[in-house]
């Protein structure tokens, strides 16, 4: 064999499996790259430039700019040195970013609220930004810039310990359908502007907020509304579409309490369509002032979850969420969770529960029951017996106590209760 057949050979040998992955890698399909980017960290992203040339530069077309923990390897535990580091790479990746940017996230637990934020947002707001989520985890409230309130493509609006005070000029956002905030400062007249020039805000979320404290909510497109924090007062106009509520009162102070006034009935005026509600922390110590009806003026016929933060031992609390679970005809799932307190007004409890047993069956379509936190105490084991035996259709109750004393004693008890529903079943979880 001579040598020039050996190199002929040589130049005609199979390609190696390096090559071949190579390949195979560098020819996917633009869409499938993307869906790869998509899935991975800004920094690992970046990384994928040097797998092919056909790599290099598809990571600055990425739509999505997530900046938090994962985008940095940093073992230093100088908060310059990473704060220098967090920037850079921020800096670095919108520098060479091409094309669209639909959302931005900035959520790293060791960057606080730097200067360098504001030239961001400013770049940004010319980008067409649809979805914008700025999270400060360290420090005091970050203001924001006010070029935030001239993004009018904004959807999604997502805002942890920062400042707002918008312009005079601003006058919503007009495409806005989520807005989340929590940690927040923004003034009552600048609230109620906000939230009432957002014409198609769906979701809204209120947490641990001040320099407001009259929830006033005005939106008619709303079909969620979460909320959490201290406030005076709560109130709907224009809301016919909630659908889902979750409001938590942080603390209740006595001082409230004037007036004649049913704050239950004023809450859910402007509910006609809520399908599930939850009553958390002290909310329904608000909800219980005034004169309570036996029944609300409205029927709710689409609420059909309810979750309730409750003092068992309390009059006029048992009272309030009496009258709106017969306000609920079609309830099917009820969850309580005891908040127990003092034991002011247990002898008139039980007379409460003696005296609804006379009455028709108030639960006809409930079939799920959870309570939890109980302490075995006597109004909150009538409650119970009071529910089984006004739930025809009732399914499983499932009962947790707050501690294990007395545990042993609270299942005897359980069992011990007639049922109305033959095929009603108590499971008991230990704490």
């Amino acid at each position: 064999m001579n040598i020039s057949t050996t190199k002929q050979r040589e130049m005609h040998k199979s390609p190696s499996k390096t090559d071949i992955e190579h390949d195979m890698i560098s020819d996917l399909p633009g869409h499938i790259i993307e869906k790869i980017l998509s899935q991975l960290s800004i920094r690992d992203a970046v990384r994928t430039s040097m797998l092919s040339s056909k790599w290099r530069y598809k990571w600055i077309t990425l739509p999505h700019l997530i900046f938090d923990n994962q985008c940095t390897s940093i073992s230093s535990q100088d908060q310059t040195f990473i704060r220098s580091k967090i920037i850079n790479i921020i800096d670095h990746v919108l520098l060479l970013h091409s094309g669209s940017i639909h959302k931005f996230k900035l959520s790293h637990r060791d960057l606080q609220g730097v200067s360098d934020i504001d030239r961001w947002t400013l770049f940004l707001s010319r980008k067409s930004i649809k979805e914008f989520v700025l999270e400060i985890w360290k420090g005091q409230r970050y203001k924001i810039h006010s070029c935030i309130y001239a993004c009018q493509n904004l959807i999604h609006l997502e805002l942890f310990n920062c400042l707002l005070i918008p312009p005079p000029t601003f006058k919503g956002f007009g495409c806005l359908k989520s807005l989340d905030l929590q940690h927040v400062t923004i003034f009552q007249d600048d609230f109620e502007n906000l939230i009432s020039s957002c014409s198609l805000l769906e979701r809204l979320t209120l947490m641990n907020f001040d320099g407001f404290a009259h929830l006033k909510i005005c939106a008619p497109k709303l079909q969620f509304f979460d909320v959490g924090g201290v406030f005076d007062e709560v109130s709907f106009e224009k809301t016919s579409l909630l659908a889902i509520v979750s409001i938590g009162l942080y603390t209740y102070d006595e001082y409230h309490t004037y007036g004649n006034s049913c704050n239950l009935v004023k809450f859910l005026s402007n509910l006609p369509h809520i399908q599930k509600l939850e009553v958390q922390s002290y909310f329904l110590k608000y909800l219980a002032v005034g004169h309570v009806p036996r029944r609300l003026p409205t029927t709710f016929t689409a609420l059909q979850y309810i979750s309730i933060r409750i003092n068992l031992n309390h009059l006029e609390e048992c009272r309030t969420a009496l009258c709106l679970l017969r306000s609920a005809p079609n309830l099917y799932d009820l969850e309580m969770l005891a908040r127990p307190e003092d034991q002011d007004g247990v002898t008139t409890i039980e007379d409460l529960w003696e005296n609804e047993n006379r009455w028709a069956t108030p639960f006809s379509k409930l079939r799920v029951v959870k309570i939890a936190c109980i302490s075995g105490s006597r109004p909150e084991l009538d409650f119970i017996n009071f529910l089984l035996a006004k739930s025809p259709v009732l399914e499983t109750m499932t009962v947790k106590p707050v501690s294990v004393d007395g545990g042993w004693e609270l299942l005897k008890e359980l069992l011990r209760f007639r049922r109305a529903s033959v095929r009603a079943e108590i499971i008991y979880l230990d704490p």
